[in-house]
């Protein structure tokens, strides 16, 4: 997984008439830069653009400046893609990981726009947790609270096994949550409490309560995105 935000002024690049992110969209979704992956050897690509979309939905940043895309690629040779990718946006990390799907619905898998709000959120383990135990809260009871208080129909957690380059800041588990639209500015929409005000203080004290005991209440980020799937024909080698 690859954490992008958008090149910084005076960077000239094909399309300059766009700007931040709009221009990070249009790379990472055009026919460049599937090249590159399908001649990385990667099979699948999913792409996270924080773009107009979700704009409104809560986002938390803990690095500065955010995080604005955020690139999957399973089966991939890494340094061919991030080579590519340091054309035209700036990388901020990159990490390999081994992925749980606890609910992962059929979704389009032709490069277009998922119908969801996708969070991805970055989460860094409290140095005095165990890291051991910090996996174990996160992934076994955590799991079950984050998807019963929460409108969540997509949930993946990524546990990070390395880092790729040098640069990369320190993160222990990334999560994405696919939501429905209207969770971008509706709470009710976002946590399915149904417009009972009663029913989404419990839910939110839960998950608070729930976050909070492997420290996925600060030092995170989270990113609200438009995320888009595309699976590849790989060539042969």
């Amino acid at each position: 997984m690859v954490a992008l935000r958008a090149p910084g002024p005076g960077v000239e690049l094909p399309g300059a008439d766009l700007l931040g992110v709009e221009l990070l969209g249009v790379e990472l979704l055009g026919a460049g830069f599937r090249r590159t992956c399908e001649r990385s050897g990667a099979r699948r690509v999913q792409v996270h653009i924080s773009d107009d979309a979700v704009t409104g939905a809560m986002r938390i940043s803990e690095l500065d400046p955010p995080i604005e895309a955020v690139v999957s690629l399973w089966d991939a040779d890494v340094d061919i893609v991030l080579t590519a990718l340091g054309e035209f946006a700036t990388v901020v990390g990159a990490w390999r990981v081994a992925e749980r799907a606890p609910l992962d619905p059929d979704l389009p898998a032709d490069g277009t726009r998922v119908d969801a709000l996708a969070n991805v959120a970055f989460l860094r383990r409290p140095a005095g947790l165990d890291p051991q135990e910090w996996r174990r809260i996160w992934l076994e009871e955590h799991t079950t609270v984050a998807i019963e208080t929460q409108a969540t129909f997509g949930y993946y957690q990524n546990v990070v096994e390395d880092a790729l380059t040098p640069e990369t800041p320190q993160v222990d588990g990334i999560v994405e949550e696919l939501f429905p639209m209207a969770a971008v500015s509706d709470l009710h929409a976002f946590y399915g409490s149904g417009g009972d005000r009663a029913e989404l203080e419990h839910r939110m004290t839960r998950m608070l309560t729930s976050v909070g005991r492997f420290g996925a209440d600060r030092h995170l980020d989270v990113v609200p995105t438009s995320r888009h799937d595309l699976v590849l024909e790989v060539p042969a080698r």
